[in-house]
């Protein structure tokens, strides 16, 4: 994916280019840097992007911040009447718009920043964007996701901009998300199993837990845990 580094210009939603760059980020963020430089999308998931280029093309911010626990992430609830993982947590995100740009260059970075700040009310300007993850892909919806890893330089308030689309806005702590006794396998009625964490009243599964699960792993802040533990889901998951 041929991008625009830091430096160029500004971080912005709509117009211009948007910079990727690594400089200053917290060294608390080197393992996430090192696994993003050199993780492969078959280290990420069995789900890729179709060869024959279908499906439709969105991308999520992967936001790290620190708060008053340390590292931690931002996650929205999305809203129980969406069509489309309607009620589950995930990262902000959505799909491109043509105004987005290049889906192969800059767009999942504009569309990433965009849709954070249309879900969670964020200020852009404060983020620093500095890698992306491969594109992986979502067969229930059809989307082709491009994990899009950013570092929560200066924050600003967040919260629910519209209870359509969004049903809470909240951040987690890596360390509970590190904490063995919140880690689970969700398991669907269609056999489908895959990682899940218990945390802030919610049980974060699907796509967003797997992205989640695989950035522990790679960073090194994975820690032992029960994978007998299930945690079923219902049919409407």
């Amino acid at each position: 994916m041929a991008m625009t580094r830091a430096g160029d210009t500004a971080s912005g939603t709509r117009g211009g280019r948007v910079a990727l760059g690594k400089e200053d980020l917290p060294a608390w963020l080197d393992p996430v840097v090192r696994a993003a430089a050199t993780v492969a999308p078959r280290q990420l998931s069995r789900f890729l992007p179709p060869e024959d280029g279908a499906g439709r093309q969105s991308a999520v911010l992967v936001l790290f911040g620190e708060g008053e626990r340390g590292p931690e992430l931002l996650l929205m609830e999305r809203a129980s009447s969406l069509r489309s993982h309607a009620g589950q947590p995930s990262f902000p995100g959505g799909a491109l718009d043509p105004e987005d740009g290049d889906p192969q260059g800059d767009g999942p970075l504009r569309a990433a920043l965009r849709e954070a700040e249309e879900e969670t009310g964020l200020d852009p300007a404060g983020v620093q964007l500095f890698d992306v993850l491969p594109k992986l892909y979502i067969p229930v919806s059809g989307f082709v996701v491009t994990p899009v890893l950013g570092w929560w330089r200066v924050p600003s308030p967040v919260g629910v901009v519209d209870p359509k689309e969004t049903a809470r806005v909240f951040t987690v702590p890596v360390a509970d998300l590190t904490d063995p006794g919140n880690r689970a396998t969700a398991v669907h009625p269609r056999g489908h199993r895959g990682p899940a964490f218990l945390v802030e009243s919610t049980l974060v599964w699907g796509f967003t837990a797997g992205v989640i699960d695989r950035l522990l792993h790679f960073a090194g802040w994975e820690r032992p845990w029960d994978r007998d533990r299930q945690v079923p889901l219902d049919w409407g998951a």
